[in-house]
Parts: C-alpha cells; structure tokens; sequence
C-alpha cells in the first residue's frame, strides 16, 4: 500500500486554524487528525485524547529523551509533540493525515517529509486578529501580547509554507484548503499509487 499525504497547518493563535480543521475533517472523511501531545491545560470543551494528549511538563520531557516524537516545540510557555511511532505507523498504512502545528514544528517535519503539503492560515489583518483574541475572552491581556508578538514572528516563516489561506471569510476560506487537498490528490503520481493498474 502506497504511504498517505501528509497536510500541515499552522496559523497564528486566533487566525481559525482549529475550526477550519474540523471542517476538513468533516469534508474529506477518510483523512485523519493527529492528535498533539501538550503540556498546557485544556481549555473549555476540551477533551483529551482527541483535542490533544495532556500531559505533565515532566513527561512531556521524559518522552523527548527517549525519542519518541517527530517534531516537538515549546510555543507561548508550553510544549507541543507529535508522536513518532503514531504518525509512521499510519503513514505506512497509507493514511492521508492533517497536522495542526506551529511553524517550528512544520519546520522539523518538512526536513523529514519533503513530500508534506504545507499550508498556512492568515488572519485577514493583525488587527483582527487581536480582536479576535480579545473577543476569545480565554486569555489575559499579557498573553494575548505574547500571542501577537509571536504571530509576528510565525508570519515571517510563511515562505516555508506551499500554499497560504487567508481566513477572512470562514466559508470562503474553507473552499480554498479544500481545493488545496483535492489538487493534491489529483497528482499523477498520487492518482497512479492508489490505481496501480493503470501503469504500463
């Protein structure tokens, strides 16, 4: 069986990127999400082991020692991981996988997967994306600053990145990441793995 795609998404904190997953994950039902390891406590509505896998700082820590992610970053105080042994398990199913991380991370795993699609949520302006924060009402003014200090800096990776969507208009943003994932497996190469019979 042919190895799935892999999708990266990152964003800025606020840009969407979460709800604009879920949308993914409900159109193209046989992609799946990768769950993250964090050490940052659940927010309202959140379930582990399907938001994220909530874990102690020190295991978290202990995990890196033996190894056992792909890529791994601390971002805004906390960490984020995604396992190694989880992800190049289902990859040699063949399963197409979407991965909600930060730049350092789709960084780490570009260098791995130089076959990774690539794709990067933009706020429509700074300015509604601290409004967008604001208006969350989950986090105190400190660390909306810090989130938006490093928005700035998450944005200055964008050249990195394959595709960009700029999520100003949720309905609109989600019919371009699906065009993004179905040009994808439109690919020759994608089209001949999955229908081998057409190869002379």
């Amino acid at each position: 069986m042919s190895k799935g795609d892999l999708f990266v998404l990152s964003a800025p904190s606020g840009a969407g990127k979460t709800t604009l997953c879920k949308r993914i994950l409900a159109k193209f039902n046989h992609i799946i999400y990768s769950v993250s390891y964090t050490t940052r406590n659940p927010r309202q509505g959140e379930t582990d082991g399907k938001d994220y896998n909530f874990v102690s700082k020190s295991l978290f820590e202990d995990m890196i020692k033996n190894n056992e992610f792909i890529e791994y970053a601390l971002v805004h105080g906390n960490y984020y991981g995604t396992s190694k042994k989880w992800l190049n398990e289902r990859l040699e199913q063949g399963k197409d996988i979407v991965l909600d991380i930060d730049v350092q991370g789709a960084i780490q795993l570009k260098k791995i997967f130089s076959n990774a699609i690539l794709i990067f949520i933009l706020p429509p302006s700074l300015e509604e994306l601290e409004n967008r924060l604001r208006l969350r009402n989950t986090d105190n003014p400190d660390i909306i600053r810090l989130r938006l200090d490093n928005a700035r800096q998450e944005i200055k990776g964008l050249n990195i990145y394959d595709y960009a969507v700029i999520n100003d208009d949720l309905e609109k943003a989600v019919i371009e990441l699906e065009s993004i994932i179905q040009s994808v497996f439109c690919k020759v190469a994608r089209v001949l793995s999955k229908n081998p019979h057409f190869i002379i």
